[in-house]
């Protein structure tokens, strides 16, 4: 009985996972407007019973694609930071790792470009809370416990970098693939003037 529980469970968890990656693959082509939830189980070639088993509407579908790229971000930037000896450093090599992630063009259509409208600023801003935020006021708070930069309030200063930071992943999204090598460059030399300027 629970070899078999387990294969209906193995196949429902490799559905939601077509899913997401057909959602994923809709959201970034077509945009949201331009995705149907029949769009994406004539994708996997399932029913859209079998969507709709998994995920309530497009938002929730959305949101659930929203995770999985924020959550592959996280890893990739967490990564990219863990090897350095001082926070400082720590906080550059993340940054260039977001950036890199606003690059593809997958990742800055769905977050930057079409999450903000399909969910409302609100909604969006608190959903990127639970990531992006998250990660920087840890990055920040690093560096403040070691004494690398003044001791500014911390709110202040993840919220302002947040923001600076979604100003690069926005301007990275709506670059030509020619001109995103350009504006990555840009967008590092600048934020990396500004986060070294603020050490002691």
């Amino acid at each position: 009985m629970s070899s078999v529980k387990s294969r209906r469970e193995q196949y429902s968890q490799a559905t939601k996972t077509a899913i997401l990656e057909a959602a994923t693959r809709r959201f970034a082509e077509h945009g949201f407007a331009g995705t149907t939830l029949e769009d994406v189980a004539t994708d996997i070639q399932a029913s859209r019973g079998a969507v709709y088993h998994h995920f309530a509407n497009k938002i929730a579908l959305l949101e659930s694609v929203l995770d999985v790229l924020e959550t592959e971000m996280i890893r990739k930037v967490s990564e990219a930071g863990s090897g350095a000896t001082q926070p400082w450093q720590a906080g550059l090599l993340a940054v260039e790792a977001f950036l890199d992630c606003c690059c593809d063009p997958v990742y800055g259509r769905v977050v930057w470009q079409e999450a903000p409208i399909a969910l409302g600023w609100q909604r969006w801003k608190e959903h990127e809370g639970k990531y992006s935020y998250g990660l920087i006021e840890q990055l920040i708070r690093a560096a403040l416990d070691s004494g690398d930069i003044p001791p500014l309030p911390l709110e202040p200063m993840t919220h302002i970098t947040f923001h600076i930071l979604g100003a690069a992943g926005m301007a990275l999204a709506e670059a030509s693939e020619a001109d995103k090598p350009r504006v990555r460059a840009e967008y590092l030399q600048t934020i990396a003037y500004m986060l070294v300027g603020g050490r002691r």
